[in-house]
């Protein structure tokens, strides 16, 4: 198998990404109903039973609530840090001993044929993480749910070949949202929050410098963001920058509810 990357969904409904190379394929999260992302690996010719594992980010529901019945279902390891198995074992249920692994932030592990490094990321939840995934020279990475992107985030993401990053609200349409109380939108805005459009473009114009030229934008608030908008800002802080979209950088959007575009990184 090549080495395949693809958003299964992202949004504050339910995410899950695919990884897979060599013999290898995994998740990282798994936020969606079991039956749900079984239809989407399906649609990508993946069979669920195939999972070598699924790699938690942290513990929140639209990261973890459909990891307890994919591992019970088809006996998956499921790896995270101690203080999220902690946070999520409610959430996923009991799980067979022999399929709790734990790893320590910033320690490379490997599932099968991929080497995965988790790095910390700053969020409201027990002790999140992102991940970039290495195979054969090459890697992936996804980095959502976070306050700001932090030097140490950047580093992380120095170079990678494909990145999910998040670009989650437009402040302006956050602060006149009538449906969220003045709490929802100071943590959302907060440095545990979540990355707002102008606050992922400027990341990413560090990232270019790196050596990033394959994005996919994911993570839309429903209601605090729209495909076009977050497009829009991008192309807009990246222009004034020089930046050439579809040269220097392809920009996409990974989808709330449905299957994004498949990368197969050479």
């Amino acid at each position: 198998m090549r080495f395949t990357f693809c958003p299964l969904f992202s949004g504050s409904s339910g995410n899950a990404l695919f990884i897979g190379a060599g013999d290898t394929r995994i998740l990282i999260d798994a936020g969606m109903t079991g039956k749900a992302i079984e239809g989407a690996l399906r649609e990508i010719n993946v069979l669920p039973e195939t999972l070598n594992g699924i790699a938690v980010t942290h513990e929140h529901s639209d990261h973890v609530k459909g990891v307890g019945i994919i591992s019970r279902k088809y006996h998956v390891p499921i790896y995270a840090n101690e203080r999220t198995w902690n946070a999520m074992a409610r959430t996923i249920g009991e799980i067979h001993p022999a399929n709790r692994r734990v790893f320590e932030d910033e320690n490379d592990f490997y599932i099968g044929d991929l080497a995965l490094h988790p790095f910390p990321i700053p969020h409201d939840a027990a002790d999140p993480v992102g991940y970039r995934v290495y195979y054969g020279g090459r890697s992936a990475a996804t980095a959502t749910d976070m306050g700001y992107a932090r030097k140490s985030v950047l580093k992380a993401l120095a170079g990678v070949d494909v990145l999910l990053l998040e670009s989650n609200h437009d402040p302006e349409l956050l602060r006149l949202n009538p449906h969220y109380s003045l709490y929802l939108k100071q943590r959302i805005l907060s440095n545990h929050g979540h990355l707002s459009n102008q606050a992922s473009a400027e990341a990413l114009l560090e990232l270019l410098d790196t050596g990033v030229r394959e994005v996919l934008l994911g993570h839309l608030s429903g209601e605090n963001n729209t495909p076009e908008l977050a497009m829009q800002t991008h192309t807009d802080i990246l222009s004034r920058a020089g930046v050439r979209i579809g040269e220097d950088l392809h920009l996409g959007l990974a989808w709330r509810d449905r299957v994004s575009k498949k990368f197969e990184i050479e």
